[in-house]
């Protein structure tokens, strides 16, 4: 249940009493920043009079509340200080002896300009757990380039995967690279959370895109570059083959794995056609894997001679992993995701009703709930420095004035 509008008070998350700085823009560190608030994080995101750039992408009702900023950024309260000048940086420096966490996806060259890089940083707050997301791991000779999703799809392999079958490679129509680094800018910060939680200290985090987008096209990839000197290539063969691929049927299509020697035998006994059976050796799945695109071969000539709900029954009935294939459009209606309840409607203050999605992580205890819509520019800059006791050094005068808000 959305919380944020029942006006209950919302149970504490996990991570209930943990601040986090959140200096990240677009889709890779607002998702990771986002998994924080959804587990109880109090994440401050710090603006630039600009704003983050997805206030713009998307689909719009207002300028600068797009369904992607809306999609990343719940749970969070936004602070708008200019980094640029020096009230605006003062004011970070102030807010920093609070938090328990910075997280940053700018070039580290940038943020060093700044005067926000680690040691800085480390020098207002020993025991802050201090992570930079980077295009690439600053070891490297590409440290200081510019890195987005499209480029991290084709340089680590995942554009050239992405195009099995085609003649050119192509992109997959998801920031892929984005969300995944993400999810492992979260794991990172709760990793180095529980290490200071048992040794007394922060540390420096750095999850590089490219190095974790190669890892992650590679783990079931690596092939013959696992063994030194083999000259097997690369690749999964299973999926290179030409497997793995949609079935049509005689009305629509299917999702289709039978994925045991077991699972084949019996889909082809089943189908009426127990002589593919004895053609190929499924004694094993070794055997199996050698005949898998002829396998499939035979599974999409056969799958067409019925209904997705004929075969969506037959599956069933041997237990063969299927589904019928379901639009963007159809998800809200997708009879799972209806019983478990991952789309819930709210009244945003300034959108109005909205279609969210829920924290898809379950906590018996300590649940993760939306507890507050996705902010407007600005919208807890006085809060969020007022409650940090912080005025604008020499004036007197109060947050407000260093903010566009």
């Amino acid at each position: 249940m959305n919380n944020a509008n029942t006006g209950k008070t919302p149970a504490a998350g996990p991570l209930d009493g943990i601040r986090v700085l959140d200096l990240t823009s677009v889709v890779l560190g607002p998702l990771a920043t986002q998994v924080l608030a959804d587990f109880g994080a109090d994440v401050i995101k710090i603006e630039g009079p600009e704003g983050d750039l997805m206030r713009a992408n998307g689909v719009s009702l207002h300028p600068g509340m797009s369904s992607i900023f809306l999609a990343l950024n719940r749970n969070k309260r936004s602070v708008v200080l200019d980094l640029k000048a020096e009230e605006g940086a003062a004011a970070l420096r102030h807010l920093l002896k609070t938090a328990d966490v910075l997280v940053h996806n700018m070039r580290v060259a940038a943020i060093e300009r700044l005067g926000f890089g680690y040691e800085a940083v480390k020098a207002i707050n020993p025991r802050i757990v201090y992570v930079a997301a980077t295009g690439f791991q600053q070891s490297g000779p590409d440290r200081d380039k510019p890195a987005f999703d499209d480029i991290i799809q084709a340089a680590c392999g995942l554009a050239s995967v992405a195009s099995v079958g085609r003649d050119s490679p192509g992109y997959v129509p998801s920031l892929i690279a984005d969300k995944t680094t993400g999810l492992v800018v979260s794991n990172a910060v709760m990793a180095a959370l529980v290490h200071r939680e048992r040794k007394g200290d922060g540390q420096y985090v750095e999850v590089p895109m490219l190095e974790t987008m190669a890892a992650f096209t590679l783990a079931e990839h690596m092939g013959g570059l696992t063994f030194p000197g083999s000259t097997v290539q690369a690749g999964y063969a299973r999926l290179m083959g030409g497997g793995r691929q949609p079935a049509r049927t005689s009305d629509g299509w299917i999702g289709l794995l039978p994925y045991t020697p077991k699972h084949w035998r019996a889909f082809f006994s089943a189908a009426g056609h127990e002589e593919i059976c004895n053609r190929y050796d499924l004694s094993d799945r070794h055997q199996l894997n050698k005949n898998i695109k002829s396998l499939y071969r035979h599974l999409g000539e056969i799958m067409p001679s019925r209904s997705t709900d004929e075969w969506l029954a037959l599956c069933e009935q041997l237990d063969i992993p299927a589904t019928r294939i379901y639009s963007l459009d159809e998800l809200p209606r997708h009879p799972q995701l209806m019983a478990s309840g991952l789309f819930e409607e709210s009244t945003h203050p300034t959108e109005g009703p909205i279609n969210e999605l829920r924290p898809t992580t379950l906590f018996q205890s300590t649940p993760a709930l939306i507890r507050r819509p996705a902010p407007t520019l600005g919208q807890h800059t006085n809060e969020v420095l007022t409650e940090a006791g912080y005025e604008a050094p020499d004036t007197g005068i109060r947050a407000e004035a260093i903010s566009s808000n």
